[in-house]
């Protein structure tokens, strides 16, 4: 299997990852939220804040499809470089606020620094190779 093949299968994987759980979020937060990894559900009306996290992944996971369907892989691989950046927040959110070590580390970290390491590997496959240079044909006296 080619290089762009499993980078294809991992940024596809990712994306319907995201849209899951952030459609979960949207949909049944009181469900999906003791799986974030922090130690107590939010106080008052603060389950609101649970939809928004799940809009922002549904949201993510459109921009990240959208890339792969249109082929832009080098905007990809940077979308998720840069989206990664929500995954580490939310593992910093959790280790702040003394949620699940495990759930930290093991499900945003993880899933982070996958996002990373597809990302690099996008950006490496799409990298333009210098073109060699023109030889001088000769010139007619």
């Amino acid at each position: 299997m080619s290089l762009k093949k499993i980078n294809t299968v991992l940024a596809a994987a990712f994306i319907l990852f995201i849209l899951w759980f952030g459609t979960e979020f949207i949909l049944s937060p009181e469900t999906t939220a003791p799986g974030f990894g922090l130690p107590s559900w939010p106080s008052g009306d603060g389950g609101g804040f649970l939809i928004v996290k799940g809009i922002r992944d549904v949201v993510l996971a459109l921009v990240l499809g959208i890339l792969l369907v249109t082929g832009h892989r080098r905007a990809l691989g940077w979308a998720l470089l840069v989206e990664a950046l929500a995954a580490y927040g939310d593992m910093t959110t959790v280790l702040a606020h003394h949620g699940s070590v495990a759930t930290a580390l093991g499900v945003h970290g993880l899933t982070a620094t996958l996002m990373v390491v597809n990302g690099l590997l996008i950006m490496r496959e799409t990298r333009k190779a210098a073109p060699a240079p023109a030889a001088l044909a000769p010139q007619p006296a």
